[in-house]
């Protein structure tokens, strides 16, 4: 994961990034989506592609609840806090200029639907795991021990994620 430091401007003029009060959020995302946990016992791929869809679950809880608290515009931060992320990840994975674009694209788009399927089954208007299938397992068979692990965790983080005040999740206290 990259960390950018203040452009010369920003510490000339003394002006931040106001994205950068959401790394501590950010940073715990990431650190949830790379538990061992769901690898394990959840059977999520220990791929990049595996890594990359348990990080967009949890980001896109924190979004939607984010959007729930009025926090619109440290959703629209955290997304862009994403974006630079996945940025600086491909090119360090040796993607070419030209090809980066599309990449983060796919991923925009990747995490837009899982937003919206996310969103919908967590309210209860469709199905959690068909969710899960087809956007965390990429529709490949997973066990049904697997499939409830991952669920259940993740209604869990759901359920703490909405007894959370607006400064407890900005601040990253998404455990």
């Amino acid at each position: 994961m990259s960390t950018a430091s203040p452009s010369f401007l920003q510490r000339l003029f003394g002006r931040t990034d106001p994205k950068d009060s959401l790394m501590p959020l950010y940073h715990a995302i990431v650190a949830e989506g790379r538990q061992p946990h769901w690898y394990l016992d959840g059977a999520v791929p220990d791929t990049l592609d595996g890594r990359f869809d348990m990080i967009v679950a949890i980001l896109s809880q924190v979004l939607v609840r984010l959007q729930e608290q009025g926090a619109t515009q440290e959703s629209v931060w955290l997304t862009e806090v994403f974006v630079d992320d996945m940025d600086g990840q491909l090119r360090q994975e040796g993607i070419g200029d030209v090809v980066v674009g599309k990449h983060v694209g796919r991923m925009m788009s990747a995490l837009g639907g899982r937003i919206s399927a996310y969103r919908t089954a967590l309210a209860g208007e469709a199905d959690l795991r068909e969710a899960l299938v087809r956007n965390l397992y990429r529709g490949d068979t997973v066990s049904d021990t697997a499939l409830t692990h991952v669920e259940g965790a993740l209604r869990a983080r759901w359920t703490r994620l909405g007894s959370l005040s607006r400064d407890a999740l900005l601040a990253g206290d998404i455990g």
